[in-house]
């Protein structure tokens, strides 16, 4: 014990404290303390507070149209990357499943570089990676290497953006891909991306953002580099195109982005667009119904037992306005989600669809609200499932909390949901690529981006009347229904309609003589 006192006392570098030689706890080997620089080794830069000027976001437009954005964050790697206003609500003169071939098709081979393989080599050799994601109003493609390789990064970036080779085979390992993906999205137990894109088709028929984000298989054939081309030549122009940074110098970046995205002649020709949908989303409600068996979803030891599933949404309003900030509050303070959850309240266990709808109905086995925002409109929708006897019930359990929203809005539930959101978009913007999507998105609608600070100024102004007015407005709308599953008990759109406007949320009762 003594001899362990001792050893504390002296502290396990050994006795001497000073720069220079000491020996270690055992007396054999030199060492020196760690208080002193080791040799050879360069001087730590440390992270340091300085001024907010210092984090916000730098926006440079530059003579062919193209946007800049950049935003300082400490660390070794870098997440740059382009984003285009392109996607599936762009298609209406096209072939529905473009942005779904060119997510796919991203880094393959280009001008300057003979196939995917010698793309990700040249990333290795600054520890990189690099993908591509096509949502229905933009399609970002983003790298994260090291900040000493932003030269090389940029030049991967606009090859791969304005100069793929799309070849025959390319594009047939895609359309195999595709095919593969939509038949997995069928078969998977989890039915949320399926019903996503219902709910869609169901609010906005046949327009804009209702447009399949999938390519439907029809299509997969008819899609070749001709096609691809035509689109292309009227969606990837400069104007319509930001390069974001996160983690690098804004000089730096404009500089690259002057060196290899100006002047630059695409392969598919500098012909001025022509054909570009402008388009604004057109709400119009609806329902879409899928009947399918769904008992043999997840067989194994432990299945999933047969579930109805049930999407309800009402439009609310697009990410400009100002009313985003109070839907985006009645999203959290709706929560829900899956019948188990290994959570407290971090977990979203005192939301509304928790404490009113999982806890109060055994059956249910999910319930959980989602928001989906874009730059004209919004949706927000309830998702709820359970067995497909009891599915006239869960319909108007969802019906009810609908109308609920429009209802008291509890003083400690308001500033539990705000806290939630502002705790949540603080975590989410820890993440550079977050930081990354973030500016990129924020620029390429609105030119500037609002800071986190600013955003949960907005979020602590909310009042318990800016949520009555935003769901009274909301519930004048039609609703729009999507329904998977066995839909023997699903009642008529008229009545689910019908209890949306009623003052209880009750479906109409309905008599009848024999069952």
């Amino acid at each position: 014990m003594a001899a362990a006192m001792a050893w504390l006392r002296r502290g396990a570098w050994g006795p001497a404290r000073r720069c220079g030689r000491s020996y270690s706890a055992g007396g054999v080997s030199p060492g020196v303390p760690l208080s002193c620089p080791l040799p050879g080794v360069p001087k730590a830069v440390f992270a340091a507070t300085e001024g907010r000027e210092r984090f916000e976001t730098r926006v440079t437009a530059l003579e062919n149209g193209l946007r800049v954005a950049s935003q300082r964050k400490f660390g070794q790697f870098c997440t740059v990357g382009l984003l285009i206003n392109s996607g599936s609500r762009h298609e209406a003169k096209y072939l529905s499943g473009i942005s779904h071939f060119l997510e796919k098709l991203a880094f393959s081979s280009t001008a300057q570089f003979g196939s995917k393989d010698e793309i990700l080599l040249t990333l290795e050799k600054h520890g990189g990676i690099c993908d591509c994601q096509a949502s229905r109003d933009t399609i970002m493609y983003a790298v994260s290497a090291d900040a000493k390789g932003l030269d090389t990064v940029v030049n991967l970036l606009a090859d791969v953006a304005l100069q793929p080779r799309l070849s025959d085979e390319e594009i047939e390992m895609t359309r195999m891909a595709i095919r593969f993906e939509l038949e997995d999205l069928n078969m998977r137990p989890d039915p949320e991306p399926l019903l996503t894109e219902m709910i869609h088709a169901a609010a906005y028929r046949e327009n804009t953002v209702g447009l399949n984000r999938f390519c439907p298989v029809e299509n997969t054939n008819k899609i070749d580099r001709q096609v691809l081309h035509s689109y292309l030549r009227n969606y990837y122009t400069p104007d319509r195109m930001v390069l974001a940074g996160v983690g690098i110098e804004h000089e730096q970046l404009v500089e690259c982005a002057k060196k290899y995205l100006l002047g630059v002649e695409p392969v598919w020709g500098s012909a001025q667009a022509k054909d570009v949908d402008r388009s604004v989303a057109q709400y119009t409600g609806g329902i879409v119904k899928v009947e399918k068996d769904m008992s043999d979803v997840s067989l194994g030891p432990t299945p999933i037992p047969e579930l109805t599933h049930i999407m309800i949404g009402l439009e609310s309003c697009s990410f400009l306005e100002e009313d985003f900030i109070p839907f985006a509050v009645l999203n959290m303070m709706m929560g829900g989600g899956g019948s188990f959850s290994a959570g407290g309240p971090g977990k979203g266990m005192f939301t509304r669809l928790y404490l009113n709808v999982l806890n109060r109905h055994h059956w249910m086995y999910n319930a959980t609200s989602y928001h989906h925002s874009y730059e004209d409109t919004g949706l927000l929708c309830i998702h709820a499932s359970a067995d497909p006897k009891q599915v006239r019930e869960m319909v108007e359990i969802i019906t009810r909390e609908f109308i609920l929203m429009a209802g008291a809005v509890g003083e400690v539930e308001l500033e539990r949901a705000k806290t939630q959101l502002k705790s949540m978009l603080m975590m989410n913007l820890e993440s550079r690529p977050v930081i990354f999507e973030d500016v990129g998105r924020q620029v390429l609608a609105t030119n500037t981006r609002k800071l986190p600070h600013e955003l949960c100024a907005l979020i602590s102004q909310v009042k318990s009347a800016d949520i009555k007015r935003v769901v009274t407005k909301m519930l004048h709308k039609k609703p729009a229904v999507a329904a998977l599953g066995d839909l023997t008990d699903l009642p008529t759109y008229e009545h689910i309609q019908a209890a949306l406007s009623s003052k209880d949320g009750r479906l109409p009762r309905m008599y009848r003589l024999f069952r």
